[in-house]
């Protein structure tokens, strides 16, 4: 028997997300939509909170989610996502940002990682960037890739 998401609430939620990029791999978070039967991977972050800076969000989001400290390099932009997850339609403005892991800090694995969110436990992996870019697997925001391939193109 199919799953079936509990109707989420329809408002626009502000989010801030970063592609964290260590040792020529990006972190990201697994998931899967089972309406679509579609696995696929989305940069870690949450929701701004108010008096919050985007920036902050997600160097707060990481460190909560996954105890790795990390610093914002640069900013690839808002988008507006709309979106159907598990066969809801979602509406966010999404900032994006690039992080690295905090310099001086414990040494980081490539391994996956068992991460929380509230109640929530999710696991991110380290895909090879290049792997990313050549869109061998399904990254949303739509376009983040291409995004992230003109900010490698600009270093």
């Amino acid at each position: 028997m199919a799953e079936h998401a509990a109707p989420r609430e329809r408002r626009l939620r502000v989010i801030a997300i970063a592609v964290l990029v260590h040792c020529d791999h990006v972190l990201l978070a697994e998931g899967y939509d089972h309406v679509k039967q579609e696995r696929f991977y989305r940069p870690l972050g949450g929701e701004v909170e108010f008096g919050e800076r985007a920036a902050e969000t997600v160097a707060r989001e990481l460190r909560e989610e996954t105890g790795i400290a990390v610093e914002v390099t640069d900013s690839l932009g808002a988008v507006e996502n709309l979106f159907t997850y598990q066969g809801q339609p979602g509406h966010e403005v999404v900032f994006e940002y690039v992080a690295r892991v905090r310099p001086g800090g414990p040494e980081v694995a490539l391994t996956p990682i068992e991460a929380v969110e509230g109640e929530a436990r999710f696991v991110a992996r380290w895909l090879p960037l290049a792997e990313v870019l050549a869109g061998a697997h399904r990254v949303y925001p739509d376009a983040l890739p291409e995004r992230l391939a003109e900010w490698v193109n600009r270093l």
